[in-house]
């Protein structure tokens, strides 16, 4: 998808932004997915699928397209912009992790392949007012901005944003303080026999997934314990769990479907999660199963990963097509349903995962950034960290 659904012609204001879906928007580019397109670059340099000088110029082109054209504000940028024009579209919002995807794509990039996309990366991240997009009285993230009505929401319990704390704490020219990230809610819960589980709100796979696509968490705990990598692990096994146990609920769950994340259903986009949570499940799940969300969790739990994707592409023919799996599938209707099209960000946690699995590619590189190290340092998240010291 990374390769042909992108802007790259030559001269174009646009160029290097990556469509969001493939059908349903087809001139509506997610930063996000350029953040997942920019590592993809590199995975597709280490398997020969692209040389390294095009992609050296890819990348260095679509750094330029940020620099120069992509609208936001403070160093954030707008969730969804124009393929052609780099503009706002869809009265979006200027969008805190999505641009930290992004980053976290140009920082890869640069750390791969060095000389003018690593200055450009690093740039892009001096750029950024972290400080700005803090609550002061809360002492923790907005959810989101407009310009028409302000910020609202908070990051304030566990979900996919780890990522934000250690760009944040470690920023040269906006940085906030390491407390911000000892300051979100951890709401532990039990699902069956699987214990301590920091859930999010809504029990929705990926946002145990994004932040750990650059972040090796492995062995990492931060001053007060906390193993993040572990703690996926066990939401991962629970989410398989919950599917588990309510096939007879849905036939479209199983031993080997499972991974309820957000998605394409038969009633759209929607956000689809397992216990624990605090959502009203039976209200937001309709049985839509998505391939990504087995897939993004193979570095968890790499056996049932494997063997999801096995059932999937050896049992539904109409679930693959010309990038892969596509985005979901529903087999409670009198007609089985099949997603027609690719999500960036879907697609984008697919790859980077496989990749780290097999080769540990985006984690290598992402981990090598002199800024990550320094994050990931300041609040604690080492292998060797002395748990008695105060925050």
């Amino acid at each position: 998808m990374f390769g042909k659904e992108i802007n790259i012609k030559k001269g174009s204001i646009g160029y290097g932004l990556i469509r969001d879906k493939t059908i349903l928007a087809p001139n509506i580019s997610s930063i996000a997915s350029v953040g997942y397109g920019l590592a993809a670059l590199i995975i597709g340099v280490e398997h020969e699928w692209i040389s390294y000088k095009k992609a050296y110029n890819r990348a260095n082109k679509t750094l330029n397209t940020f620099l120069n054209h992509v609208e936001g504000k403070n160093g954030f940028y707008y969730h969804f912009v124009n393929m052609e024009t780099a503009k706002r579209e869809w009265n979006c919002e200027v969008s805190i992790i999505d641009t930290a995807i992004f980053i976290c794509g140009a920082i890869t990039a640069g750390e791969y392949f060095g000389g003018e996309v690593k200055e450009k990366a690093e740039i892009l991240y001096k750029r950024i007012n972290w400080e700005w997009y803090r609550n002061k009285e809360t002492n923790r993230f907005y959810m989101g901005y407009k310009p028409e009505n302000g910020f609202w929401g908070h990051w304030d319990m566990y979900a996919e944003q780890l990522m934000l704390y250690v760009l944040g704490v470690s920023s040269p020219t906006f940085p906030v303080g390491k407390s911000t990230y000892y300051d979100f809610e951890r709401r532990k819960a039990n699902y069956k026999d699987i214990k301590n589980i920091i859930y999010t709100y809504c029990g929705t796979l990926f946002t145990y997934q994004f932040s750990h696509a650059w972040i090796n968490f492995k062995n990492l705990k931060d001053f007060n314990g906390t193993d993040w990598f572990e703690n996926s692990v066990k939401a991962t096994k629970a989410n398989m769990q919950y599917c588990i146990d309510n096939k007879d609920k849905y036939k479209t769950y199983g031993e080997n479907s499972w991974g309820l994340t957000s998605c394409l259903s038969p009633k759209g986009y929607c956000c689809f999660g397992a216990e624990p949570c605090e959502a009203n499940l039976e209200l937001e799940n309709d049985g839509t199963i998505t391939p990504c969300g087995a897939i993004g969790s193979i570095v968890f739990t790499p056996k049932e990963s494997i063997k999801a994707m096995e059932y999937y592409y050896n049992s539904f023919p109409k679930l693959w097509g010309k990038y892969g799996f596509k985005d979901g599938f529903n087999l409670e209707g009198i007609k089985p349903w099949f997603a027609k099209e690719y999500i960036g960000i879907d697609k984008g946690i697919e790859i980077l995962m496989i990749e780290n699995y097999l080769n540990g590619t985006i984690w290598k590189y992402f981990m090598k950034n002199i800024y990550v190290q320094k994050g990931l340092e300041e609040i604690g998240l080492v292998k060797s960290n002395i748990l008695t010291n105060l925050i």
